[in-house]
């Protein structure tokens, strides 16, 4: 086995200890099992010619990410950056650890320490194909669990905000997504309000 697919080994062994469980495929499985695998679905559907690098570093996006809940951050906007950035540090630093011991290069586990951190996001390609999938699999998978937990008009406003965090490829892919019924709705609202707002 090359160290590529050693690799994704390895990181699904670590989000396997997950104790959160949803349901996939009529089975509960890990939480952040389920969200690595589809990460890497959906960089492969949308971004198929993906580095190895790009390709490693949506598959451990979440990496025990269980460990720093947001509870442990205080509320508000400051708390919540804080919470995420120590994400963005951790997971970096936990693939690394990964990467090396299994003989990648210090070049190739700095550069998937920038793309999990989301440096230059707007100047680096495969940051921003990474927050395109990122968006992509919330919208996808998330979203509709996600929106009876708050108000319409701030469920409204989250997609607003993510859609203007993808490309223009993304946001094409994001059109073409067969979303649950509830989904596009609120999607729709969202993108109705942007047109408004630049109309």
């Amino acid at each position: 086995m090359g160290r590529f697919s050693e690799a994704i080994k390895a990181f699904d062994a670590v989000n396997a200890q997950d104790p959160n469980k949803i349901g996939n495929a009529g089975a509960a499985m890990p939480k952040e099992l389920v969200y690595a695998q589809r990460m890497s679905a959906m960089l492969s559907l949308i971004y198929p010619d993906a580095s190895e690098a790009l390709k490693l570093a949506a598959r451990c996006q979440h990496i025990r990410r269980w460990e720093i809940p947001r509870t442990d951050y205080p509320l508000g906007r400051t708390g919540y950056l804080a919470w995420r950035n120590e994400l963005k540090r951790r997971h970096s630093e936990t693939a690394g650890q990964i990467l090396r011991t299994l003989g990648y290069e210090q070049d190739i586990v700095a550069r998937i320490g920038q793309l999990l951190r989301k440096e230059k996001l707007k100047q680096d390609i495969e940051a921003q194909q990474l927050e395109d999938v990122v968006c992509l699999v919330f919208l996808e998978d998330h979203l509709a669990e996600f929106a009876p937990k708050l108000e319409e008009a701030k469920i409204i406003e989250i997609i607003a905000k993510t859609w203007l965090k993808m490309s223009p490829a993304g946001q094409r892919a994001a059109l073409a997504l067969d979303l649950p019924a509830v989904s596009r709705r609120l999607v729709q609202m969202a993108l109705a309000t942007q047109s408004d707002q630049h109309g």
